[in-house]
């Protein structure tokens, strides 16, 4: 379906200093993200997400982050480069929209002269020339007075315009691969339809690979190709978006999407997960992390040393727990054949 990919990780591990120790927060995570593909990583705050794109990216503080393993995009691993060749890549070949426009924005420099920042660095257009790509950016994200927005000030925008703003900085040198981290918090379901309308159309133009990163798995089943879901530092279940919905296997997934309402199934009740992610140094490296919040199942369902499986073409699940998972409220084993969850 896809060709080479544009970005492929292997074993990355990303971790934390907290007083003395290193914790992972990404913990041996091996994805791919292929051109014309959006891979979604979906998981709960405190899973590991943001520091994963945010180690592609090259965006971690040094002195308290140790980052292991392989991030290679087009040939090159970037967690080996230095800075300076680096930040040739960041804003050129690889964009990145953060998950807070109003703080990740300058709140001193005017619109225009943000998305003009990147062109200063990456190409050699003169003055009038940034200014015209930068007034059909602001067109191309949908903001209808462009010339009027290149001169406002973040606080001066709203929410949705402001988003829109992140976008057009990240693809203002038609980057190859995409990192969007959960562009659409905070905002209202209108403007997250249009802003999910307007990564798709710009993906069609420009054939990037986009690694979307969410919660919200009514987006993954409007944007996503594949799926990646993620716990405690882990990818616990990978599968193409189809897959995923009709037959979710590892029970973090079940539980994530057993406990979202629907219309279609109005009388089955919603599942609430027990417990929380446990803090960095806190988690247990041997075992079943999920283990503890599915209680109701036997230690002996689950493996001492979990692994990522394929256990069909394309499927991958970690731990063997899922093989006789059932939610408290189900009478025998299992998931029932032909179990379907729609958003």
């Amino acid at each position: 379906m896809f060709t080479q990919p544009v970005l492929e990780v292997e074993k990355l591990r990303v971790s934390f200093r907290i007083q003395d120790e290193y914790y992972a927060a990404v913990d041996g995570v091996s994805l791919s993200v292929h051109p014309n593909e959006v891979l979604a990583i979906v998981g709960e705050s405190g899973c590991g997400k943001s520091a994963l794109a945010l180690a592609i990216a090259g965006l971690h503080a040094t002195g308290r982050t140790k980052i292991e393993g392989s991030a290679v995009f087009q040939g090159t691993n970037l967690l080996t480069l230095p800075t300076s060749e680096l930040n040739d890549i960041r804003g050129k070949r690889i964009g990145m929209i953060f998950q807070d426009p109003l703080t990740a924005l300058n709140p001193l420099m005017t619109v225009g002269r943000q998305i003009e920042e990147s062109m200063d660095y990456h190409t050699t257009l003169s003055s009038a020339d940034k200014r015209k790509r930068t007034l059909e950016l602001l067109e191309r994200v949908g903001i209808s007075d462009p010339k009027q927005a290149y001169t406002r000030y973040p606080h001066e925008l709203s929410g949705g315009m402001r988003q829109r703003v992140m976008i057009a900085i990240a693809i203002a040198c038609e980057p190859q691969l995409l990192i969007a981290d959960e562009p659409t918090t905070a905002l209202d379901v209108t403007i997250q339809a249009q802003i999910m309308d307007l990564l798709k159309e710009l993906q069609q133009q420009t054939s990037a690979g986009i690694m979307f990163i969410t919660h919200n798995f009514g987006l993954v089943a409007e944007m996503a190709d594949r799926v990646a879901v993620m716990y405690a530092g882990e990818i616990v279940e990978l599968a193409d978006v189809h897959t995923l919905f009709d037959q979710p296997l590892h029970p973090y997934t079940r539980s994530l999407l057993q406990s979202i309402p629907s219309l279609h199934t109005p009388k089955q009740p919603l599942h609430v997960i027990q417990g929380m992610v446990p803090p960095l140094h806190k988690q247990s490296r041997t075992g079943c992390r999920f283990q503890p919040r599915i209680r109701w199942i036997a230690d002996a369902e689950h493996e001492e040393h979990p692994v990522l499986r394929e256990v069909e073409p394309g499927h991958w699940v970690r731990c063997t727990c899922y093989r006789n998972f059932r939610f408290p409220h189900e009478s025998t084993g299992g998931m029932s054949d032909g179990a379907t969850y729609r958003v």
